[in-house]
């Protein structure tokens, strides 16, 4: 489970582009990521985490078509 702390403490280091960050715990930890992609889409991650924990549901939504008229009952 993530904290707010834990965020704060990636995105500083996601700021500085260094690739090791101490979270403060428990257990205090120090963790190096492989690249900032990698952090990045750890920080994504545990907004998700944190909005579901706070009770606030998190979705995308994409909608897609193929040209015009291609949606069923469509008429272009």
């Amino acid at each position: 489970m993530w904290t707010q702390a834990d965020v704060d403490a990636l995105k500083a280091a996601v700021g500085s582009g260094v690739l090791t960050v101490t979270y403060d715990g428990p257990p205090r930890r120090s963790v190096t990521y492989q690249s900032l992609e990698s952090m990045r889409a750890l920080l994504a991650s545990m907004a998700g985490d944190l909005a579901q924990q706070a009770g606030k549901t998190s979705y995308t939504l994409a909608a897609t078509r193929k040209g015009f008229g291609s949606w069923p009952g469509r008429e272009d």
